[in-house]
């Protein structure tokens, strides 16, 4: 599946995009991202360190997991995940 990085996100990974090997869910996915790239925690998970950090943007092809299955949303080979830094500016 592709992962895609955009924003600070990108700073982080020092990626546009990468092809990785398609886990059960997201919150897998965010998992896997944070041992790969260890500033992407703070940025990802909540400070509990049991969800989704709120300002952090997640889309599977395109519509946001909050109206999917949140965390717990599946992923397949096929998918594009998108994640993005909520972003404030004017």
């Amino acid at each position: 599946m592709k992962v895609k990085f955009f924003a600070t996100y990108r700073d982080i990974t020092r990626r546009k995009e990468e092809e990785v090997a398609a886990p059960a869910d997201i919150w897998e996915l965010l998992q896997s991202l944070c041992e790969r790239y260890g500033g992407f925690r703070a940025e990802l998970i909540s400070p509990g360190g049991a969800d989704i950090h709120e300002e952090a943007i997640i889309l599977v092809n395109g519509r946001n997991i909050h109206y999917l299955g949140g965390k717990n949303t599946p992923l397949t080979e096929a998918d594009i995940v998108s994640l993005f830094p909520l972003v404030a500016g004017g």
